[in-house]
């Protein structure tokens, strides 16, 4: 699937959704004709995610444009703009098969979040759910990513409090769009925001909205996240980056179910569900006075770990594939192959950036890359010089020391916190692996005594029975 197409003839309603759109990180599209439209399909043989359509327009009107999609591609989902009294045409786009109307003037978080339920349903009906179309890092063989898979389909009824943890690039917010999409809420809406990416000043309005007139610049009401997210699912990504302050005012959220708009009097009601994601360990940063312990609770009633890419090596084949071919369509082109010696080479990296980062290699490949055939010579520079870093005996340590490098540099003060806990965690699970979850003959394989890998087990959150980080702490 290509992007969302938006189709007006009027240069400013186009100029407005692009931003909108664009502000929310949907890929789109603008044409300024049903005929430019119609042209594009039948020269490329490329569908859209959502086709949004203004409805009179020169030319053909959005009515037969729509008529003339939903004949050859039924599934794509159709979104028409139409006039608030204009209800004759209202009744006709339903009739033809539209996913919804959009009245003007438009409110923009309703289109945007009037979009993406379009982009989930169509996603469903074609029976390619977004693990694949747009989350494709959900792909996976290695246990540890079906045990993520296992914890989805538990939480399938469930409408409770979910913290995924896991590094940058891992892919916690498409964890967090499947654990949405399989839920109870799956028709309501799925509202994202960093809150690492929002300004300090700026994160409370646009989290809870503001009334006219509360601040400078205030000059209309404001619905904020929670507010747009009604019914359905807030993920709040990087939470432990979230000032004391607004933890404070979530805590209040989730503890009553209440919150205020900035500058508001009134109380409005709260029906979300809450996914928190974060990279870093919250434990710690509760220890030091950085994150409120009640609020850390509140969040982390069920919790999912998302592994690094080095931990899942033997998805890397399945991956490439994936992406090459998803480049491929996005260019026009081939999708290319790789030989066996540079998957390997591929296969050996680290990957910092995690499935992004692999993503980003297999679309620089299917650009630069100068043929079809990619062997170890074509790879990018920094990945064909850095040489095998795979963990083995001999090199584990020089792997180690780059993590090292790393941590020092995006984490200064955590580093040798984190690098033990880690590094107990990993022993600790190969060791329960190989005796198949039995404590005491792990801990003999460790050194270790009983009681003293049973602290360790429950001081690093690790589930004795699965191997897994999955967590159920109770509650809702």
């Amino acid at each position: 699937m290509n992007a969302v197409w938006i189709v007006d003839d009027d240069r400013s309603i186009r100029w407005v959704l692009e931003k909108a759109l664009a502000r929310e990180g949907i890929e789109h599209r603008s044409f300024a004709s049903a005929r430019d439209v119609l042209d594009e399909l039948q020269r490329t043989n490329t569908l859209p995610r959502v086709l949004v359509s203004d409805i009179r327009m020169p030319g053909e009107s959005g009515l037969e444009l729509l008529k003339e999609v939903k004949a050859a591609h039924p599934q794509l989902p159709v979104i028409i703009m139409t006039a608030y009294s204009d209800l004759d045409s209202a009744v006709a786009a339903f009739q033809g098969g539209a996913f919804e109307y959009l009245p003007k003037p438009f409110d923009v978080d309703q289109a945007v979040s009037l979009v993406r339920r379009a982009i989930e349903q169509g996603a469903d009906e074609q029976g390619v759910g977004e693990e694949s179309a747009l989350a494709p890092e959900i792909l996976g063989q290695a246990p540890s990513m079906q045990e993520v898979f296992r914890a989805i389909g538990r939480l399938s009824q469930s409408h409770a409090t979910v913290m995924i943890t896991g590094e940058s690039g891992s892919g916690k917010e498409l964890v967090a769009r499947a654990l949405h999409r399989h839920s109870p809420r799956r028709d309501a809406p799925f509202v994202a925001i960093n809150t690492a990416a929002i300004p300090r000043d700026l994160l409370e309005s646009e989290l809870f909205g503001h009334e006219r007139g509360a601040f400078t610049g205030a000059t209309a009401q404001r619905r904020g996240r929670f507010e747009q997210a009604e019914s359905g699912t807030l993920f709040l990504d990087e939470i432990g980056d979230m000032p004391p302050e607004l933890q404070t005012r979530l805590l209040r959220v989730l503890s009553d179910g209440h919150y205020y708009r900035v500058g508001g009097h009134q109380p409005i009601k709260a029906n979300v569900r809450v996914i928190a994601a974060t990279h870093q360990n919250l434990e710690d940063r509760v220890r030091q006075g950085m994150f409120r312990e009640d609020l850390f609770h509140r969040l982390n009633v069920i919790r999912l770990r998302l592994p690094p890419l080095r931990e899942r090596r033997e998805d890397v084949a399945l991956l490439v594939k994936h992406f090459l071919q998803k480049s491929a369509r996005e260019l026009g082109v081939e999708p290319k192959r790789l030989t066996e010696g540079a998957l390997h080479h591929m296969q050996a990296q680290t990957f910092p950036g995690n499935v992004r980062q692999l993503e980003n290699v297999c679309h620089w490949l299917t650009v630069m890359a100068p043929g079809q055939l990619i062997d170890v010579a074509d790879l990018p520079p920094e990945m064909r010089d850095s040489g095998d870093t795979a963990p083995r005996p001999g090199n584990w340590t020089q792997a180690l020391g780059a993590e090292a490098d790393r941590l020092l540099a995006e984490s200064p003060g955590e580093v040798h916190e984190r690098l033990l806990r880690e590094f107990e965690r990993v022993l600790i699970r190969r060791a329960m692996h190989a005796t198949g979850d039995r404590r005491v003959e792990a801990a003999q394989l460790l050194g270790l005594g009983r009681n003293t890998i049973t602290r360790k087990i429950q001081e690093l959150g690790i589930d004795a029975d699965s191997g897994s980080e999955l967590q159920d702490r109770g509650g809702s």
